[in-house]
């Protein structure tokens, strides 16, 4: 597969696709976009991220900017970064959920998000045409460390006024960790030690990069830590990928309760805090809109992306929102997804609830997402898209990314993937069959 190139950043297979020559190359073309100023530099755990991190630390400097660098933390710790030190922006070396000889990066503004499409367009034409601008000898950036940055990000969660340690520790809640070995390792457990958390079980909580199963947190890849759970009596499991941004939840039964559920607890904690709308994308689930309505509040839906949901949340004011892949995202304390806050929130909400994580999951409605693909072949994505929403004119349409129709009992969203000959068809009902059955009349009007 080619280097994956988009406004966010650069990803690929490292030695292939991906390597020193443009890693060096983007690095350096976004810190000239920051005008040479401050970059936060993180990494999650992977066996080449150490490589990567002297190769854009280099590049970086080249260009005039100072780098302060984190070592291995989870994505939204270096978001914490660029806030704590006043940044110019921040770098992720992060392939996210993708398999260990995968590497990334990941780009973040100077308001920690990650770039939106303007900014990420200027950074690319810097390093695909005009080229970053380089600075003299005496002009190179320094380079610092920022050693207790998980603790400072540790201590903001604990601040928030709604999380109390002590209410956490009445619950006397036994919790088991998958951290996939990924860059969540060490921070999870110190996190649920300083929420008052007295028995915490951890599985694969080393940090080096080697994945002892596939790292997206989906329920066939998570057999060890439910049988972890039900083995040790845990109230519940947390699961994160490699870089610590989704969040994916284990009842006490050992039951694997979705990652749209995980976003439906942290909205439901939240707006019990602080009313105002919410903000999830088209392709999370109808879950949010229950939330929502029990609270008596708006949900908005944005395109598919994290910086998108962001700035939908920024344009109603929204209180709290997410995608539903398992990233809560939290304003109070950073503009993206964190699975720390979300744990947090989570251990908070059942606390205060004095309920399990099984009992709150059975008081909510059952949804079913089914996700497909159609292929094209040579047939033009964005032509098929016009000739769908054609067809479904009288249906309730939106297509502010791709086609989603909404139908009484459930709906279909249509992408065109950006880097295969594909559309990918997600559909969602109150059942599996019937969430097959509202999709297959539309992939039929694909093919």
């Amino acid at each position: 597969m080619a280097l994956m190139i988009s406004v966010s950043g650069i990803r690929g297979i490292f030695g292939t696709d991906l390597n020193p020559e443009n890693l060096a190359r983007f690095a350096a073309a976004y810190g000239t976009w920051t005008g040479g100023g401050t970059v936060i530099l993180g990494r999650d755990s992977r066996v080449t991220g150490e490589l990567c991190e002297q190769v854009i630390t280099a590049a970086l400097q080249s260009v005039g900017c100072d780098v302060i660098k984190l070592g291995i933390v989870t994505t939204p710790t270096v978001a914490m970064g660029v806030l704590r030190h006043k940044a110019a922006g921040g770098i992720v070396i992060s392939a996210s959920h993708n398999p260990a000889q995968w590497n990334a990066l990941k780009l973040l503004n100077d308001r920690s998000e990650f770039l939106d499409a303007d900014q990420g367009a200027t950074v690319m034409k810097i390093a695909q045409e005009t080229g970053p601008t380089y600075v003299s000898y005496d002009k190179i950036g320094a380079v610092s460390y920022d050693h207790d940055i998980s603790q400072y990000h540790i201590d903001e969660i604990l601040k928030l006024p709604y999380i109390d340690r002590e209410t956490i520790s009445k619950g006397n809640f036994r919790v088991a960790v998958d951290a996939v070995n990924g860059a969540g390792s060490i921070i999870i457990p110190e996190l649920l030690r300083q929420l008052g958390v007295n028995t915490i079980d951890t599985i694969h909580c080393t940090p080096n990069g080697i994945f002892p199963h596939n790292p997206e947190p989906l329920p066939e890849h998570l057999t060890e830590i439910c049988e972890l759970v039900k083995k040790t009596g845990a109230d519940i499991g947390f699961v994160t990928d490699p870089d610590g941004d989704r969040l994916a939840l284990i009842d006490e039964n050992g039951r694997f309760i979705g990652e749209e559920y995980t976003i439906a607890v942290s909205l439901d904690f939240h707006l019990g805090k602080k009313s105002g709308p919410i903000a999830v994308n088209l392709s999370s689930s109808r879950i949010s809109e229950v939330i929502a309505k029990k609270h008596g509040v708006t949900c908005h839906r944005s395109a598919v992306g994290e910086i998108n949901v962001v700035k939908k949340m920024q344009a109603v004011d929204a209180v709290s929102g997410g995608e539903g892949n398992g990233g809560v995202i939290n304003p109070d304390i950073h503009p993206g997804r964190d699975a720390l806050v979300g744990i947090a929130m989570t251990l908070q909400h059942l606390a205060e609830q004095k309920t399990t994580l099984g009992e709150y999951r059975n008081s909510l409605p059952d949804f079913h997402i089914v996700k497909s693909k159609v292929e094209l072949g040579t047939v033009n994505a964005d032509e098929v898209l016009a000739k769908v929403t054609q067809i479904y004119a009288n249906e309730k349409i939106n297509t502010i990314d791709g086609v989603k129709i909404d139908f009484e009992d459930g709906w279909v969203h249509l992408r065109k993937s950006n880097t295969e000959p594909i559309i990918r068809v997600y559909s969602e009902a109150m059942s599996e069959k019937r969430a097959r059955e509202i999709a297959a009349p539309v992939m039929e009007q694909l093919k």
